[in-house]
């Protein structure tokens, strides 16, 4: 198993996987453009012999870093694999020197809104019809960083 940085050959297994894990996918060329154009994105994938079994996609900009999605196949849920994203995001935005992490997620999401719990978001706001599909809320979800040390903001 290793986590490694997605590349224009992953697209067509994402795009699939999109497609069974969320009801409102993003299309394939939204991820040729996060990976071709986008220059605050960060995409990377588990893969565990030869098959992406988990994928995410951060956008840092400049002290903010935001989760833009993060997938894990149906059968690895439940072991650790969206922890492991997690945590190679906050390690990336806390390198790169940003002061917080967001993310929206649907209200419904129980099991997702536990995991970032856990991992110290908190409800921020409230985001009314945010989703397409259905018109759903999402919580607009916050976690501190830390930012640049004093080191750092002193010019040392």
């Amino acid at each position: 198993m290793i986590i490694r940085e997605m590349n224009e050959a992953d697209l067509d297994e994402i795009d699939e996987l999109e497609k069974q894990l969320f009801s409102s996918p993003w299309p394939k060329d939204e991820y040729v453009y996060e990976l071709n154009s986008n220059p605050f994105s960060n995409l990377r994938v588990i893969e565990e012999d030869g098959k992406i079994i988990a994928y995410c996609d951060w956008w840092i900009i400049y002290e903010q870093a935001q989760i833009a999605t993060i997938g894990v196949v149906k059968e690895y849920r439940n072991k650790g694999y969206a922890q492991m994203m997690i945590d190679e995001i906050v390690r990336d935005s806390t390198e790169k020197g940003c002061d917080f992490l967001s993310l929206e997620v649907r209200v419904s999401n129980i099991p997702a809104i536990s995991l970032y719990e856990k991992n110290g978001f908190i409800k921020a706001n409230i985001r009314k019809n945010y989703y397409e599909d259905n018109h759903e809320d999402a919580y607009l979800m916050i976690r501190p960083l830390g930012g640049m040390t004093n080191d750092e903001t002193a010019g040392n």
